[in-house]
C-alpha cells in the first residue's frame, strides 16, 4: 500500500483551505443555533456527564421531545471550542476546516487500497472541493459528519491490517477497528456502517472472492461434498467477531435512546405518513434525487424537508423512470463487481460499498428519518462516488483521450472548487442561507417561515410578517407557521390578528381524548400553541381562569410538558395562588431538576410565601447549577441584605460582585453595592459604588438620594446640595429630596428662603405631609412671624394630634408669644433668624419606602426605585417551531415587605434625636 506523502498532504490541505477559508467569517445558522448558542452542554457549568445522558441538542434522552441522536464525542468537540473560545463562531469554522483536510487526507490512504497512486490522488481532490460538501463543512453541526468519518476511515485502515503475512488473522487490528467504529459511532450513528464496508473488503479484495465462488463453495457445502476451505473459515471467524460487535453496539444504541423513535411529522418528512404505493414510490425516487445530487450539485438547498419534492403518488408519474435508471444502472456495477476478480471489479465494488452501507440509515427505505433529502448525510456516500469518477478517468485510452480527460478533470476540479467557495458565502447568516434556498425550491414552508425568524431576529417585523403569511399560503395546515404569524402579529401590538392565528394553530391540533397523551403523534413543539395563546390572553386580567386553562390542556395532552408547568406557575403567582404555583414548579423539578431557572422561579414563589429562609436556599439551587445565573445572584444577594444580618453581608457582596461582572452596564449592581457599604458605614466604598451607579444611569433617583443622604450623615452637607439639585432636576416632586436639601438650607447655609420654597413645594403636592408642614412651621419660627408660626403649628396639630413633639412646638411659640407681648415686643420682624431650629432628617431609602415612598434599590431604566423579582426568561418563552420562535411575554414578581429588628431600632434611635433637638430648641426658646 502506498503511503502518503508529505506534497500530498499539502496539497490537499492548501486546496482544502483555499476553498473554505471564507467559511471563518459565517456564524451560527439553521441547526447551529439549536446545537450551539441553545445548548447548555457547552457551558462549563454542565457537568460532562450530562454530555452522555442528553442526545445532540442538549435535550435529555428519555424525554418524548428528544432527538435520539446521541452524539457525545461531536458536543464534546462543541464543548471544547467553548472553552477556548465560547461562541466565536470563527474557532468552531477553523476545526471543521481542519477535520475536513484531515479526513481527505485518510480517505486518499484509503484509496491507495484499491487505486494506483495517480487514480487515488484524483479522487481525494474531488472529494476536497466537491460543493455537496459545504453543508457537512461550513455549517457547524456538520462536524458529526467529519468526525464521524474520520473514526470510520481510521477503522477501515486499522481493519485492512488485521490479515498477517502468512495470511493468520492478527487481533490487535480487529481491536482496534472494533474501538474506533464505537468511536464514529458516537459522534454520528452513520459510523456503524464501515463495519458493512470491512465485511466487503475482506471477502471481495483481500480474499478475492466473487459471487459466483462464494454460491460454488455454498453449494458443495451443503451438498457434502466438501467443508468449507481454510481461507473462508478463517473469514468468517474474522467477520462472526464484526458482525457480534456490530450487534452489541445496535443493543447498546436502543438501549440509550430507550427503545424509543423520534418524532417526526408530516412536514418533517411527508412520504413518511403516505400510504402505499405512494411512500415506496417517494422513497425509492429520492435515491437517483441524491445521485444526482452528487452528479450536478449547481442547486443546493439547506432544508429539503415539506413540499420539496412532491410525492410520488402513481406508478404513471414520469419520475419513476429515474428511479428506474438509476437501479439499472447500480445493477450493473453491482453485477460486474461481483462476477468478476479483476482490480477494476475490485474498485468498484468498493466504491459501491461506500456509497450505499453509509447512505442505508438515511435512506427512509427501513425506517423512517426525519428529512427528505440532506446534503450533509452525503459526505462519506460521496467518496464511493469519487472513487467511480477517478476510476472512470483511469480507464485506457488513446494519448489524444488522455489529453482530453485531464483537461475534463481540470475543469471538474476548478469548477467545483468555485462553485464551493461561493457557497459558502451562503452559510454567512441565516438570511442569506434561507434566501438562497428559496431561489431553489418556493415550495418549502419552513424555508419561508425560516427567512421570517432571521428578519424576525433583525426587529424587521413587518417584512418577517409577510414571509411567515407566504408560509401558512404554500403549506395552509403548518401549525408552525401560524404560530409565528401569531408572535409576530404580537410584536407587531397587533393582539387580536395574534390571537385569530394561534387559536387557528389551535383548531389544527388533535383534539384532546380523556384518557390519551396524543389523539395522534404530533411533533412536541407544536403543543407550545398552548403555551403562546395562554401567554397572549393573561395580560388581560379578566382571562386568566382561561389562560389557566390552556395550560391544563396542555398538561393533559403531555404530562411531561415541563414548559406548561413553568409557565402555569407564573400565572398562579399572578393569580396569587401561591400554593398552586409551588406545586406546579415543584412538578416541573420532578421533570428536570438541572434546570437553573426552575429553582429560581421556586424562590420567587417562597418569597411571596414569606418564606425568605426558604426562597434562599432555592436560590442557592440555581446557583449549584450555574453559578453566573443573573437573576439568582441579584435577587439572593439582595435577599441576604434585606434581612438584616452582618453575618450574610460578605457572600451578598460577593454575589453583587459577581452580578456586575455579569452585568457590567446595570446601575442597579453598584447600588446595591453601594447600600451594602453603607450598611458597614464604610463610607467611601460607598460613595464610590452610588456614584457608579449614577455615571451609568443618569437620574437615578435611589443613588443621587442616598449618595447626598451619604454626604448628609457624613458632616458633608455642602456635598450633598448638588447631588440633591441633580436628584430635583429629574424629579421634582420628590418629597424626601426636598426635606433634605430644605434641612441644609436653613441648618448649614441659613437660607430660610431656600428652605421655606422646599417646604412649600412638598404642601402644594401633598397638604397632609405633616413633616414638611412642621419643617415649615420652623422656618416661620427662624423668620420671627410668631403668629404665622402659631397658625402653622396648630394646622399641624390637627392633621398629626398624637405627635407629642408638635404639642411641645406649639406650646413653646405661645410662651415666647406671650413673653414678648408682656414686654411690648412685637409679635414679628423683619430681621433674619437668628437662631436655628433642626428637624428630623430623612432616613435611609430603605425606610423612607417603608413609609409610603419609593426609594429603595431600583431596578428599572428610569430609576423606579422598588426592586422586582423578576422570573426567569425561560419560564415565559412563547416557544414556537422550526428555529427561533421567541417569547412574548414576562411578569414580574415584586418583592416582599417588612422590617427587621435594625430598621426598628433605627427608627427608635431617630425618635430618640428628635426629641433631643426638642429640648435644644427648648433651651434656646428658654434663654431668649
Amino acid at each position: 500500500m502506498a503511503v502518503v506523502s508529505w506534497k500530498e498532504i499539502l496539497l490537499l490541505t492548501g486546496l482544502v483551505v483555499g476553498c473554505y477559508w471564507n467559511s471563518l467569517s459565517c456564524g451560527f445558522v439553521f441547526d447551529d443555533v439549536s446545537a450551539i448558542l441553545d445548548n447548555k452542554d457547552l457551558r462549563p457549568s454542565t457537568p460532562v456527564r450530562n454530555l452522555f445522558l442528553n442526545d445532540f441538542w442538549g435535550t435529555p434522552m428519555a424525554e418524548e421531545r428528544s432527538h435520539k441522536s446521541y452524539r457525545p464525542l461531536t458536543v464534546l468537540t462543541f464543548r471544547l471550542n467553548y472553552l477556548f473560545s465560547e461562541l466565536s463562531a470563527a474557532s468552531y469554522h477553523l476545526l471543521n476546516v481542519v477535520l475536513h483536510a484531515v479526513v481527505c487526507v485518510l480517505f486518499l490512504r484509503v484509496c491507495r487500497s484499491f487505486l494506483d497512486k495517480t487514480s487515488s490522488l484524483v479522487a481525494a481532490l474531488l472529494f476536497a472541493v466537491h460543493p455537496i460538501h459545504t453543508e457537512a463543512v461550513t455549517g457547524v453541526v456538520g462536524r458529526a459528519e467529519l468526525l464521524s468519518s474520520i473514526f470510520l476511515l481510521a477503522a477501515f485502515l486499522a481493519y485492512t491490517k488485521s490479515t498477517g503475512a502468512d495470511q493468520s488473522i492478527v487481533w490487535a487490528p480487529i481491536a482496534l477497528t472494533v474501538v474506533l467504529v464505537a468511536a464514529a459511532t458516537l459522534c454520528k450513528e452513520q459510523g456503524i456502517t464501515v463495519v458493512g464496508i470491512c465485511c466487503v473488503h475482506e471477502v471481495f479484495v483481500a480474499q478475492g472472492f466473487t459471487l459466483p465462488m462464494l454460491l460454488d463453495t455454498l453449494r458443495q457445502v451443503l451438498q457434502g461434498k466438501d467443508g468449507f476451505p481454510y481461507a473462508v473459515l478463517q473469514t468468517l471467524l474474522k467477520l462472526i467477531v464484526l458482525v457480534i460487535s456490530t450487534l452489541l453496539l445496535v443493543i447498546i444504541r436502543v438501549q440509550v435512546i430507550q427503545s424509543q423513535l423520534p418524532v417526526f411529522t408530516r412536514f418533517d418528512n411527508p412520504a413518511a405518513v403516505s400510504p402505499t404505493p405512494s411512500r415506496q414510490l417517494t422513497f425509492n425516487y429520492l435515491l437517483p434525487v441524491n445521485a444526482w445530487l452528487l452528479l450536478n450539485p449547481s442547486e443546493l438547498c439547506c432544508d429539503w424537508t415539506m413540499g420539496t419534492i412532491p410525492l410520488v403518488e402513481s406508478l404513471l408519474d414520469l419520475r419513476n423512470l429515474a428511479t428506474l435508471v438509476f437501479y439499472t444502472f447500480l445493477g450493473l456495477l453491482a453485477y460486474h463487481s461481483l462476477r468478476y476478480r479483476h482490480s477494476s471489479a475490485k474498485t468498484v465494488i468498493m466504491a459501491l460499498s461506500l456509497i450505499v452501507l453509509p447512505f442505508v440509515p438515511a435512506s427512509n427505505l427501513f425506517f423512517p428519518v426525519g428529512f427528505v433529502v440532506a446534503e450533509r448525510v452525503l459526505y462519506v456516500p460521496s467518496m464511493g462516488f469519487c472513487v467511480l469518477v477517478a476510476h472512470g478517468f483511469k480507464i485506457k485510452k488513446s494519448q489524444h483521450l488522455k489529453k482530453i480527460s485531464w483537461l475534463m478533470i481540470g475543469v471538474l476540479l476548478t469548477t467545483h472548487a468555485v462553485k464551493t467557495f461561493n457557497r459558502n458565502w451562503d452559510w454567512e447568516s441565516e438570511y442569506t442561507l434561507f434566501t438562497s434556498a428559496l431561489k431553489v425550491n418556493k415550495n418549502n414552508a419552513k424555508l419561508w417561515n425560516n427567512v421570517g425568524h432571521a428578519l424576525e431576529n433583525q426587529s424587521n417585523y413587518a417584512k418577517a410578517l409577510q414571509y411567515f403569511l407566504q408560509a401558512t399560503r404554500v403549506q395552509p395546515d403548518d401549525i408552525g407557521a401560524h404560530m409565528n404569524v401569531g408572535r409576530t402579529y404580537k410584536n407587531l401590538n397587533k393582539s387580536k390578528e395574534a390571537e385569530d392565528a394561534y387559536l387557528v394553530a389551535k383548531s389544527l391540533m388533535p383534539q384532546v381524548i380523556p384518557g390519551k397523551k396524543y389523539a395522534t403523534r404530533v411533533a412536541p413543539n407544536h403543543l407550545n400553541v398552548y403555551i403562546n395563546l395562554a401567554n397572549l390572553i393573561r395580560a388581560n386580567d379578566s382571562r386568566l381562569e382561561e389562560a389557566d386553562q390552556l395550560y391544563r390542556q396542555a398538561i393533559s395532552m403531555r404530562p411531561d410538558f415541563k414548559q406548561a408547568y413553568i409557565s402555569r406557575g407564573e400565572l398562579l403567582l399572578k393569580m396569587n395562588k401561591l400554593t398552586e404555583a409551588r406545586d406546579a414548579y415543584l412538578r416541573a423539578l420532578e421533570l428536570d431538576r438541572t434546570n437553573a431557572d426552575l429553582w429560581y422561579n421556586l424562590a420567587i414563589v417562597n418569597i411571596e410565601m414569606k418564606d425568605p429562609s426558604e426562597a434562599l436556599k432555592n436560590f442557592n439551587h440555581a446557583l449549584e447549577l450555574n453559578p453566573r445565573h443573573k437573576l439568582a445572584l441579584f435577587n439572593s444577594a439582595l435577599l441576604m441584605q434585606e434581612s438584616g444580618e452582618p453575618k450574610f453581608w460578605p457572600e451578598a457582596n460577593r454575589r453583587f460582585l459577581t452580578y456586575v461582572e455579569e452585568e457590567p452596564d446595570d446601575a442597579n449592581g453598584y447600588f446595591n453595592l453601594g447600600m451594602l457599604a453603607m450598611d458597614a458605614n464604610e463610607n467611601a466604598a460607598a460613595e464610590r459604588w452610588m456614584r457608579k451607579a449614577i455615571g451609568l444611569q443618569a437620574g437615578f433617583r435611589s443613588a443621587l438620594f442616598n449618595l447626598a443622604l451619604l454626604y448628609s450623615q457624613s458632616k458633608r452637607e455642602m456635598d450633598a446640595l448638588p447631588v440633591l439639585d441633580e436628584l430635583l432636576r429629574h424629579y421634582p416632586e420628590h418629597i424626601k429630596g426636598l426635606i433634605l436639601k430644605g434641612d441644609i438650607l436653613m441648618n448649614h447655609k441659613k437660607d430660610t428662603r431656600g428652605a421655606k420654597v422646599c417646604f412649600e413645594r412638598i404642601l402644594r403636592m401633598d397638604p397632609t405631609n405633616v413633616q414638611g408642614k412642621h419643617n415649615l412651621c420652623v422656618v416661620y419660627f427662624e423668620e420671627r412671624d410668631l403668629p404665622r408660626a402659631e397658625r402653622c403649628l396648630e394646622e399641624t396639630l390637627a392633621l398629626a394630634p398624637n405627635e407629642e413633639y408638635v404639642r411641645r412646638h406649639l406650646s413653646i411659640v405661645r410662651s415666647k408669644m406671650a413673653a414678648m407681648s408682656a414686654a411690648g415686643q412685637p409679635l414679628t420682624s423683619t430681621e433674619g433668624a437668628t437662631m436655628s431650629a433642626k428637624e428630623e432628617k430623612p432616613q435611609r431609602a430603605k425606610e423612607s419606602a417603608e413609609e409610603g415612598e419609593e426609594e429603595g434599590r431600583g431596578t428599572d431604566a428610569v430609576g423606579d426605585e422598588n426592586n422586582v423579582r423578576k422570573s426567569s426568561a425561560e419560564s415565559l418563552q412563547d416557544v414556537g417551531v422550526d428555529q427561533s420562535e421567541s417569547v412574548d411575554s414576562s411578569t414580574s414578581d415584586k418583592r416582599t415587605k417588612g422590617k427587621s429588628t435594625k430598621e426598628i431600632k433605627d427608627i427608635e434611635e431617630k425618635r430618640a434625636a428628635a426629641l433631643k433637638r426638642l429640648e435644644e430648641i427648648e433651651r434656646i426658646l428658654s434663654a431668649d
